[in-house]
């Protein structure tokens, strides 16, 4: 197998643990770091030529991979395929920047619209598909368009009313891939922008555990309710199942506070789901992208 990747950058049975902002995972088979679009093609051709399943992923900051490993194909285009280009209205950028860097390169340029995305810790195209959002701003209002590699091969270009955002949700499918995307902002004050941006950031360093690996808010907000105010009003507020507890900063968050596992970490979720079910009749939704 290493003969038919020879030309491309990969690594064999590495810990996913080292790659996700939980902290918790096996190895993957192969870890594949492509530089280019046509790098991922051919990547992606190899695969499915040589039945080898594979997954795209960013920073590793929203999923939690089982303890197993990947018996498969990690595609990982964060740090590889990453470049940004200002525009006259904006900024292109492949999926693999981080949501931090185009805040950061936006402000730099006196462009405002991504505040809301600079202390988000995931890639463009994680955002993408499933359209995040946090402070009351989302992905779909400021995506222009969206290259998608489609399940045939092509690539299209699919304009952000044609993406069907919604509550974390789009219509990337697993058979799609995002490629890029085209970011539509406004002009605005360098100064007001790092305003709003330092007291986005300040309000996230006081409420949520940012000092403990986690993968963000684990689950999705109900509709008329919010997840973390279940889980506390449950009196779930520091539950901890092995090395996984619920953060007493932030309900909202599973945290890995003593070397958790995936197991430990499934088995808290589903704890907690029983609990609120069980006391509010609601069942909640993971919001963390698990791995199996």
């Amino acid at each position: 197998m290493q003969s038919i990747f020879r030309d491309i950058e990969f690594k064999k049975d590495e810990l996913m643990s080292c790659h996700t902002t939980f902290r918790i995972g096996g190895p993957a088979k192969y870890l594949f770091t492509p530089k280019s679009q046509e790098e991922i093609l051919k990547i992606i051709d190899i695969c499915k030529k040589n039945d080898i399943k594979y997954m795209i992923m960013g920073n590793g900051s929203n999923v939690l991979f089982s303890d197993k490993g990947y018996d498969g194909a990690i595609i990982q285009i964060y740090n590889s395929y990453c470049d940004i280009e200002v525009l006259d209205d904006g900024l292109y950028a492949k999926a693999g920047a981080l949501l931090a860097k185009l805040a950061t390169v936006a402000r730099d340029n006196s462009m405002t619209g991504m505040e809301f995305a600079a202390g988000i810790p995931g890639t463009l195209g994680g955002a993408i598909v499933m359209n995040a959002g946090a402070y009351g701003g989302e992905m779909k209002d400021i995506v222009e368009y969206v290259e998608l590699l489609m399940p045939d091969g092509t690539v299209d270009r699919v304009l952000c009313d044609n993406m069907k955002f919604g509550y974390r949700e789009s219509i990337v499918s697993k058979d799609m891939i995002v490629l890029g995307a085209k970011l539509k902002l406004q002009k605005g004050d360098k100064k007001l922008i790092q305003s709003r941006m330092d007291e986005l950031k300040e309000a996230r360093t006081s409420k949520q555990p940012l000092d403990l690996p986690s993968a963000g808010s684990t689950f999705k907000r109900p509709e008329g309710y919010y997840a973390a105010k279940l889980i506390d009003d449950s009196g779930l507020r520091g539950f901890k199942c092995g090395g996984a507890m619920v953060s007493d900063k932030h309900c909202g968050f599973v945290v890995n506070y003593d070397k958790a596992t995936c197991q430990d970490v499934l088995n808290l979720i589903e704890q907690v789901q029983e609990i609120v079910e069980d006391k509010f009749g609601v069942r909640l939704e993971p919001e963390v992208k698990i791995i199996l």
